[in-house]
């Protein structure tokens, strides 16, 4: 696979994430980073997740005056200490046994110091029964991650997941000998070490850190998860209904996943993007904080499980606008079936999936308005000058072409109709804060469009 090196570690997360998102919205995930560098990466793939973070600190035995290059590596469960050895490395250096005990002893201590300077007092994240998800910045030889796998295994989790941005084809094929399942997003060749994979790969500072962890777990180490308004998910009383639904569709039927917070005030219904779905982790992160904000969310597959395994139709249906514009339609109708005029709904489209919203729109009058994420409008056609509802554009300030689709769709559009342009983002969103700018935006206009006056800041 030929790609151009990520920006940062960030949206080697955001990548990652995407890879992983069957496991998004799971209560029996834990995503572990590796300190330093594949704590961000982890940080970003817990957010999209909806998972709790910790680290498994790992310390890299690296050969005498070839510090970079690794003959071993060690972590820790408790008080014991897991020692994996890279033979081929020592063989084709001669390192004996005495100068690997040298660097054994001095980076013992120093894997103890920084347990206690990233955890502190709190206590490790319970992985014994449930999915962990090892997560570091890439995989060079591999000796870290398998000295995690090889710690972790002691404490009997249920599944053993590596996932790294980019990583050595023949390393990614050693760990899966040891892990249950290995996600590597690029395996670039030749190979010649993780910093290839980013433009931007500085050191993460010890105070990063200690920072992700304080945010991505809660203090007293437990599992429980916050959603976008500070609610406990799964908590008793939390006041939101969750469900796994299946919209029929002709002869066909849709998996969706429902959320209904308590005194919700409108329904949310996700268009995905072509080659995306309900777990698509921005998607996933976005509805969950418009929940937050008092709306319930429905997000659907606009395509079968069996139309998304046949790979050359899969394709041309992604792209079949009128296909997924019937399908959303559908969904819009099994919503007012079901629940009558009690929520009024807004379609919320992403890459294709905004032409999607938009037919629907002008085709169904319980749409109140649509919200496009970096979408395609363009693609709806002659349906533009049909829609009356309010639309909310937003589009990333450097994915430029996508902007000017954006901008001419908005001239042919029959309602009212905002660009919001977010600063420095492409088209994924994938740069820091500009997916919460997302989210800032489509709160201020559903609280517009329902009447309310206050938004958010």
């Amino acid at each position: 696979m030929t790609r151009e090196p990520y920006a940062d570690r960030r949206e080697a997360g955001w990548v990652l994430a995407d890879l992983l998102g069957d496991y998004a919205g799971r209560d029996d995930v834990v995503v572990l980073g590796l300190p330093r560098g594949g704590v961000p990466v982890a940080a970003i793939v817990a957010r999209a997740l909806g998972a709790p973070l910790d680290v498994v600190v790992v310390r890299k035995l690296g050969v005498p005056g070839q510090p970079e290059l690794a003959m071993g590596a060690i972590t820790g469960v408790g008080e014991s200490i897991v020692v994996v050895r890279n033979e081929t490395v020592l063989a084709h250096t001669g390192v004996g046994e005495e100068a690997f005990h040298r660097v054994l002893t001095a980076e013992t201590a120093e894997l103890h110091r920084r347990e206690k300077l990233y955890r502190g007092d709190r206590p490790r994240l319970q992985v014994r029964g449930r999915t962990a998800l090892i997560v570091d910045d890439g995989l060079a030889t591999g000796s870290s991650v398998r000295a995690a796998i090889a710690a972790l295994r002691r404490e009997e989790p249920a599944r053993l997941v590596v996932g790294v941005p980019v990583g050595s084809a023949s390393s990614c094929a050693l760990v899966a000998r040891e892990a249950d399942e290995v996600v590597c997003a690029w395996a670039p060749e030749p190979f010649y070490g993780v910093g290839q994979g980013y433009y931007d790969f500085s050191q993460t500072s010890d105070a990063e850190v200690r920072d992700a962890l304080a945010v991505g777990r809660p203090a007293d180490g437990g599992g429980a998860r916050e959603d976008a308004g500070g609610r406990a998910r799964g908590e008793a009383g939390g006041g939101t209904h969750e469900e796994a639904v299946r919209i029929p569709v002709g002869a066909a039927a849709l998996d969706a996943d429902l959320a209904v917070p308590a005194h919700a005030r409108s329904v949310v219904v996700f268009a995905h993007g072509s080659g995306s779905g309900r777990r698509s982790p921005r998607n996933r992160y976005v509805a969950e904080a418009l929940r937050g904000a008092g709306h319930a969310t429905l997000l659907m597959d606009l395509l079968t499980q069996e139309e998304e395994q046949v790979d050359l139709r899969t394709r041309e249906l992604r792209f079949d606008i009128g296909l997924l514009a019937t399908r959303l339609a559908a969904a819009v109708d099994w919503w007012t079936a079901r629940h009558g005029g009690d929520l009024p709904v807004v379609t919320f489209g992403a890459s294709t999936g905004a032409a999607a919203a938009l037919i629907a729109a002008a085709e169904r009058p319980a749409v109140v308005g649509v919200v496009s994420r970096g979408g395609r409008p363009d693609l709806a056609g002659e349906a533009l000058g049909r829609v009356r509802v309010p639309v909310l554009l937003v589009v990333g300030g450097e994915d430029r072409q996508v902007l000017e689709l954006n901008r001419q769709a908005a001239a042919a559009l029959g309602g009212p109709v905002e660009i919001a342009v977010v600063p420095g983002a492409t088209h994924l969103f994938e740069e820091p804060g500009t997916l919460d700018e997302v989210i800032r935006l489509t709160v201020a206009a559903l609280d517009r469009w329902l009447g309310r006056t206050t938004g958010v800041t």
